[in-house]
């Protein structure tokens, strides 16, 4: 079964240049957003795991194409999708569009990290198994 997490974010004035076309610096702060939002959804809002459990995931790689501009006011949609589970990483597909049409895709490799060690750790049990349940193949996501 194919699971994909979509949500809505409009580009403001500071997440575009003088020209008022998106900034690609921004995009990446809005991605950022983006995963975080994830998390919550799936039960481990980011507040709570890194400051009580003291455990994270940063970005451990990250690409980026696009394939049309986007401008001030538009408003764009974010489907992510887990193309893949490791022992301490996960891979994420982004697709960004606006009104059904696609500005640009990211592939994001997280790692969970332990914010005191400053080093990879396994997913905890509960992390594991609900990652394992968004995990589709990227030829199924379609993007």
């Amino acid at each position: 079964m194919t699971k994909i997490f979509s949500t809505d974010r409009a580009l403001r004035f500071g997440d575009c240049d003088i020209s008022g076309t998106a900034y690609f610096p921004a995009y990446v702060n809005i991605l950022n957003g983006v995963n975080e939002e994830f998390w919550t959804h799936i039960g481990f809002p980011w507040h709570d795991i890194i400051w009580n459990e003291r455990w994270g995931t940063p970005t451990v790689h990250l690409s980026c194409d696009f394939s049309k501009p986007s401008m001030f006011g538009e408003t764009l949609t974010f489907d992510l999708g887990v193309i893949r589970l490791g022992r301490s990483s996960v891979t994420l597909r982004h697709q960004i569009s606006c009104e059904g049409q696609q500005r640009w895709t990211s592939t994001q490799v997280l790692a969970a990290s332990d914010l005191d060690k400053h080093s990879s750790i396994p997913w905890p049990d509960a992390v594991r198994d609900t990652l394992q349940g968004w995990v589709t193949p990227q030829e199924e996501l379609g993007f």
